[in-house]
């Protein structure tokens, strides 16, 4: 018996796996504000789904940067009170199992790998564009070993600050693309806003930063999910043709697909990483 989470600035979602290749019973919920209680929330849940079971192992994904040693987040504007507390030490001890944490963007990517739209490619990036601006990496479907994680949404497109009066301090794409900062800056929910202009600008925005991308990164495709990829929002065959207009080194440009998981992709990232955990015998 293995759990899965992921545990977002929102919601967290809890499931079981028996075989690692699905889950079921899927479990989800508001993110309790406070760590205390969101660490005994958690044990909750996750005991009711195994039951009298044994929980072999558990993984998972969190908003935001982690410590070197993948215990804990400590930064993001997501889940503040989360960070810099003993979240893998604290599941370890209450469950009796070990527990391998990422960050939740980080294991969208491993989900889309895996078992999405980037499962027939070799190297595949995934960016989840919603309230803020995520993703990674993987090779071969696993995910590529990196110092700090993966923050591809704090990229710099803009450092003379001319694509967007007033968007942006230091240039960053998340500054003019994410959910938050279009709601700061128009006062207005995204899927409040039907303009169609609006959005194209958006797709090309996106462009640059998925040019950063491709010549960084060299990938063969470029899987976009999140909140703000859905109908009321960027375009895909508008962030194709911006891509294919701005990226000059390269032939071609990487394949570029709408993110196809939902918001399970966490859960079936968490399961493709304990498969390769079980797999390599560790």
């Amino acid at each position: 018996m293995y759990i899965l989470f992921d545990i977002g600035g929102t919601n967290t979602r809890v499931a079981r796996s028996r075989d690692l290749a699905s889950f079921d019973h899927m479990v989800k919920y508001k993110t309790p504000k406070d760590f205390d209680e969101g660490i005994e929330k958690f044990v909750a849940t996750a005991q009711e789904l195994a039951g009298d079971e044994t929980i072999e192992m558990i993984a998972g994904g969190i908003a935001g940067p982690l410590d070197a040693e993948k215990t804990m987040p400590v930064g993001g504007p997501n889940i503040l009170g989360y960070h810099n507390k003993p979240l893998k030490m604290e599941l370890q001890q209450r469950l009796g199992a070990p527990v391998f944490l990422e960050n939740d963007a980080s294991m969208g990517t491993l989900g889309e790998a895996n078992f999405g739209a980037g499962k027939e490619y070799r190297v595949v990036v995934y960016m989840t564009i919603s309230t803020g601006v995520g993703g990674g990496k993987t090779v071969d479907g696993v995910l590529s070993p990196s110092a700090d994680g993966f923050e591809p949404g704090w990229q710099i497109v803009d450092a003379g600050n001319t694509l967007c009066e007033g968007c942006s301090e230091r240039g960053y794409l998340i500054d003019y693309i994410s959910g938050a900062s279009v709601e700061k800056r128009h006062g207005k929910k995204p899927y409040e806003i039907t303009d169609k202009d609006f959005w194209d600008e958006k797709a090309r925005l996106l462009a640059y930063g998925l040019n950063n991308i491709a010549v960084i990164w060299s990938p063969d495709i470029i899987v976009l999910g999140g909140s703000m990829m859905k109908e009321i929002g960027i375009p895909v065959e508008s962030t194709r043709k911006y891509l294919k207009e701005v990226l000059h080194i390269f032939p071609e440009p990487p394949i570029v697909e709408k993110a196809v998981l939902g918001d399970e992709l966490g859960l079936y990232g968490a399961m493709a990483y304990l498969k390769q955990k079980r797999e390599n015998g560790k």
